[in-house]
């Protein structure tokens, strides 16, 4: 008889760890996850309560994430407890299953408890990825007796399971981090090269324009003040261009669908066709990767829209071996001056290969066969690209 419930017992627990298997690959919320794992975790073990904590940050406290079972007005989401706390942290010390029968001192039941009586017994198991432990998960029982060995393998197939959905959790949150702290450096940088300057040069302006009033010299009082009138429509442009670009730092759609938004912005405000070619279905670019060509295709579009006088653009995107390229064609008035000039076409030249050097590419820009302007960028699809 035994024998028939540890074989029901294994084989619910395959059935459990297979679902649980489909849930992280569906890379939803984990904390939801978490949440709810924990009622199929006490039916598979015979257990009257749950509770799941993670690891702070600095690694010193457990935080609770979720519980079922458990009554008292401490048992809420964030109520922590230090690390080392009772089986618990033997458990995160050990990275192995521990049990505990003494549970009065036990800072998790501290004012908690169950409709059904004491808990008589309680096994944490650790949530651990690759000799990290992350957290643990504690499952508290009425009335003597263990969980089979097949269901305690289960269980802490289970907390692996965890672990890694906690490790993947982590590193989400630090790369989107990093992705906010590159954009707010790179909107920094671009202020500066546009905004910034040209207030200074207007800040330069003023007191000419203080002396020449003062002086009652009405000509040179004129020239400075069309001077800033110039520089304040300058700076008005500029940010307004920015605030566009930076609508939408990191597209969480993809690179693809930041060119389409884009081109419809394009093709809306200017009326010129538009016509997008991707000959890379597979291609697969890294986060920075992704936002430098964007702002390099908006700043290619806006360049055509301010000074090409075109009937037709086209927009290419191809894998040519471990390298992508992506060309910005345009059937205007032909290849703008060298970089270097003082008008704003050439300003968006200079930014548009400051943006690819980021990311370890090149840009061309030379004449269309056909007539035109064609902007060419190539990257190595090894090379990641540190800011975005």
């Amino acid at each position: 008889m035994s024998s028939v419930i540890q074989a029901s017992s294994a084989d619910l627990g395959g059935a459990f760890l297979g679902e649980l298997a489909t849930d992280l690959a569906a890379e939803g919320d984990v904390p939801d996850l978490l949440s709810r794992v924990l009622a199929p975790l006490l039916r598979l073990a015979g257990a009257d309560a749950g509770a799941v904590r993670a690891l702070s940050a600095d690694g010193q406290q457990m935080q609770l994430i979720s519980s079922v079972g458990l009554a008292g007005r401490q048992m809420r989401a964030g109520w922590t407890v230090q690390r080392d706390c009772g089986a618990c942290g033997a458990a995160l010390s050990c990275d192995t299953p521990t049990w505990a029968t003494e549970l009065t001192a036990c800072a998790q039941l501290g004012e908690v408890g169950h409709a059904g009586g004491d808990f008589q017994r309680m096994l944490a198991v650790p949530l651990g990825y690759r000799g990290q432990v992350l957290g643990v998960y504690s499952l508290f029982f009425l009335h003597p007796g263990d969980p089979g060995p097949e269901v305690l393998a289960v269980l802490k197939s289970v907390g692996d399971l965890l672990g890694l959905a906690l490790n993947n959790a982590r590193l989400e949150r630090a790369h989107l981090r990093a992705a906010v702290m590159a954009e707010r450096h790179s909107m920094a940088a671009e202020v500066h090269d546009s905004v910034a300057q040209t207030l200074a040069f207007v800040k330069l302006r003023m007191p000419l324009l203080q002396h020449a009033i003062g002086h009652r010299d009405e000509a040179a009082a004129l020239r400075y003040a069309a001077d800033v009138r110039r520089a304040a429509t300058e700076a008005h442009a500029s940010l307004r261009e920015l605030l566009t670009n930076f609508r939408a730092p990191v597209d969480v759609l993809g690179l693809r669908h930041a060119l389409h938004a884009s081109m419809d912005e394009f093709k809306a405000s200017t009326g010129i066709e538009l016509a997008f070619v991707d000959r890379a279905p597979g291609l697969a670019l890294s986060i920075a990767q992704e936002v430098q060509v964007a702002r390099i295709v908006q700043e290619a579009l806006t360049n055509i829209a301010k000074h090409a006088q075109a009937r037709h653009a086209w927009l290419t995107l191809e894998q040519r071996g471990g390298t992508v390229e992506i060309c910005v064609e345009d059937d205007g008035r032909g290849a703008p001056a060298p970089a270097g000039g003082a008008d704003g076409m050439s300003h968006g030249i200079a930014i548009m290969r400051e943006r690819a050097g980021k990311i370890g590419g090149q840009i061309e820009i030379g004449r269309r066969e056909g007539g035109g302007t064609c902007v060419r960028v190539s990257i190595a699809l090894h090379a990641g690209g540190g800011e975005g």
